[in-house]
Parts: structure tokens; sequence; C-alpha cells
């Protein structure tokens, strides 16, 4: 199965905020959705560029690299943002909570 937003966002992430730590988790499965879809991701982004800024901008710097897939199809980002230290700190990101939709 050929997973080109998935791709696609790996490669903008990784080209707009070249992370020490990239994690794209296709979720759509967990939604009712279409079986192979790529409609909600999990993102763990860990880079520099989030030294000093508050977690609105780290989020606006992810969804700048992705825009385009978000007004393409892309339903839901998740999004956890660290800094290096913050990273090293915490070492994994939260679960997605279960969709309410799901059967």
């Amino acid at each position: 199965m050929t997973q080109v937003i998935e791709n696609s966002i790996v490669e903008k992430l990784t080209t707009g905020l070249t992370p020490s730590h990239l994690s794209v988790e296709n979720e759509s499965y967990m939604h009712n959705v279409p079986p192979g879809s790529e409609s909600h991701f999990k993102v763990v982004v860990v880079s520099e560029q989030f030294e000093s800024k508050r977690l609105v901008q780290r989020h606006q710097l992810v969804y700048k690299c992705v825009q385009e897939e978000l007004a393409n199809g892309v339903h839901a980002l998740a999004i956890h943002a660290y800094t290096p230290q913050e990273w090293q700190k915490q070492g994994i990101a939260p679960d997605s909570p279960k969709c309410m939709g799901k059967s």
C-alpha cells in the first residue's frame, strides 16, 4: 500500500524543521474512514527550532510545513512538538485518544 501523504509529511517536516527525532503515524485506521485512508496523523517532532517557542508557535511551524496536505485530505493532525531537552526528559509522546466514531 502506497503511503503518499505520510511520506510527503515526513519529507516536508524533515526539510523544514531538521528534527533530531521524527515520528509520523497514520492513525486513520482508528477512525471511521475507508481502509487505506490517509486522513488522520500523529506527529512527534523534536527540533532545536522549537527552542524558546510557545506551544502554539511550534504548532504553527509544523502547520506551515504541511499546509498543502492539510488543505488536501488530511482531516486531523495530532502534534507533539518538543525541544531536544524536553524530549530527553519526556522520551515518549502520549497516546492518541480513541475515536468515538470508530465502531
